[in-house]
């Protein structure tokens, strides 16, 4: 679907996750998301309430809705949970750049919107917890603190983001999604000490 086909509605939202990213929410005015959509101003108002509606309406679109459905609803060992796990987050910030770039920007400025952003993060990183400690206990996992243990999985499941912006001369444009997210599976396995046949 070209962007003229798409509904004014999803022109506004993919606006604005575009400006968001690269400026920030504070640096976008709605003026300039407007003008990015091709859209009145006012229609910012209409569909969406405002700037703060739309913000929370890019987690209702974009988030990976299937990575809460998928831990609520499947029941998984602590090795397949933390393989599929940081698979999916691996997998969504390399092919939505922009969302994630705006998760990560409100995390580290740490505004009142930081709490819409945890609102979708925390299940998932909870889990990931809830796994480690189940692991740690049934001796799967070789950990000495499941606390400590979600720090170095948190780290490598996002170790590309930071790799973006870092002078170690990373390709990260020609990263290959799919490999990335099988090898930091790989690499967080080996960590918490479990063998690749296991």
């Amino acid at each position: 679907m070209t962007e003229p086909e798409l509904d004014i509605k999803t022109r506004i939202l993919l606006a604005a996750k575009k400006l968001f990213a690269l400026q920030g929410y504070d640096g976008t005015s709605v003026r300039q998301i407007c003008d990015e959509a091709g859209a009145n101003v006012s229609l910012v108002s209409y569909h969406f309430g405002g700037k703060e509606k739309v913000f929370d309406a890019l987690f209702e679109h974009f988030f990976p809705e299937h990575i809460l459905s998928m831990l609520a609803a499947e029941s998984m060992s602590p090795i397949e949970g933390i393989r599929r796990i940081v698979g999916e987050v691996v997998r969504f910030t390399m092919t939505d750049r922009e969302m994630s770039d705006i998760v990560q920007l409100e995390i580290t400025l740490r505004t009142h919107r930081t709490t819409t952003v945890f609102q979708y993060l925390d299940p998932v990183w909870n889990k990931v917890k809830e796994y480690l400690q189940q692991g740690k206990d049934q001796g799967l996992f070789k950990i000495e603190s499941a606390s400590y243990a979600m720090l170095q999985v948190m780290g490598a499941a996002l170790a590309h983001k930071r790799a973006k912006h870092s002078r170690f001369g990373f390709d990260y444009e020609d990263m290959n999604t799919e490999e990335l997210a099988e090898q930091t599976v790989e690499f967080v396995l080996r960590g918490l000490g479990v063998n690749s046949h296991e």
